[in-house]
């Protein structure tokens, strides 16, 4: 597991990071999620030792980074993936890396082939894509089979396989056993990888949940009626049978969900209440909040950069 405490950083008068204090446990894949500017990259790099916190802490399995030994085996990071040399090959990148941890050369060729670029391995590094160098960085983090993965972005670059292949890679990897901390600003995706969610802002904590938590309540019940007099009618009857009603555009009706009560259940009771009172329905059915939405209603009031719309 890792463990964050009381993690803070700050650059002059600006607090980067402030009193953070999570955990990412064994055998899950905890997303990091925070808009721009709000210390992510910073938290993650302070965790590693490549900054050093103004205050607080990071914990590999109780251990500070900086005290651990074989670092490799404790955890691997891809933090930025344009670091390589250009002229180099992904091959050559990796053995450089690995021959400096003690790790044997065939455990680079394991990786190539484990991040599909065992093909490429002697190509020039300069010559990849941007998703070539992801995967080349995520090889490069996993060469000393770590108990811990820190990932900053890394479906950055990748087309709609890759993004896939990433996905079920860093899931494979949590089933394993690892402790996964993963950014990203790519939500849809992260709500489909991730077990569980750390949220900041402006470099504070806002909260650390499962996704279930995160996403619960927000399904609401979505009724499309022939006209206004059939909407005001069905409109009364919900209310009567003890439904919250948000009235639409006239002929639209959303009913909230309560928080734990059964969506099919509640769809039921809608569609009865229409038959009951002869409200003819054009449409019906159950509507979920996704993560972007609930990330975008947490974060509203830490946006470090707005434009017009927002």
């Amino acid at each position: 597991m890792i463990t964050v405490e009381g993690l803070s950083k700050r650059y002059g008068r600006h607090d980067a990071v402030k009193d953070l204090s999570f955990s990412v446990p064994d055998a899950a894949v905890t997303g990091f999620l925070g808009p721009n500017g709000s210390g992510k990259s910073t938290t993650m790099r302070c965790a590693l030792g490549l900054d050093r916190p103004t205050a607080g802490r990071a914990l590999f399995d109780g251990q500070e980074f900086a005290s651990v030994a074989d670092k490799t085996a404790v955890a691997g990071a891809l933090l930025e993936a344009t670091w390589f040399t250009p002229g180099r090959s992904g091959r050559s990148h990796l053995k450089v890396l690995a021959r400096g941890a003690g790790i044997p050369d065939s455990r680079v060729e394991a990786c190539l082939d484990l991040v599909g670029l065992g093909a490429v391995g002697d190509k020039r590094v300069g010559g990849y894509s941007l998703g070539m160098k992801q995967r080349l960085g995520l090889a490069g983090a996993l060469l000393g089979d770590p108990a811990h993965l820190i990932l900053d972005e890394p479906v950055n670059g990748l087309d709609p396989e890759g993004v896939s292949w990433m996905r079920r890679t860093i899931r494979a990897l949590a089933a394993e056993g690892r402790s996964v901390l993963v950014s990203s600003h790519l939500l849809s995706e992260m709500q489909l990888t991730a077990d569980r969610l750390v949220v900041i802002g402006k470099g504070r904590m806002i909260g650390e949940y499962s996704m279930e938590e995160f996403l619960a309540g927000g399904s609401r019940v979505q009724v499309e009626t022939v006209d206004t007099r059939g909407a005001k009618t069905l409109t009364e009857s919900l209310h009567g049978a003890g439904f919250e009603v948000a009235a639409g555009d006239g002929t639209h009706l959303t009913v909230s969900i309560p928080d734990g009560a059964d969506e099919a259940a509640v769809r039921r009771a809608v569609a009865e209440l229409a038959l009951t009172t002869r409200t003819p329905v054009t449409a019906l059915g159950v509507e979920h909040d996704n993560l972007e939405s609930r990330f975008l209603a947490a974060t509203s009031e830490a946006q470090e950069y707005r434009t017009g719309g927002n």
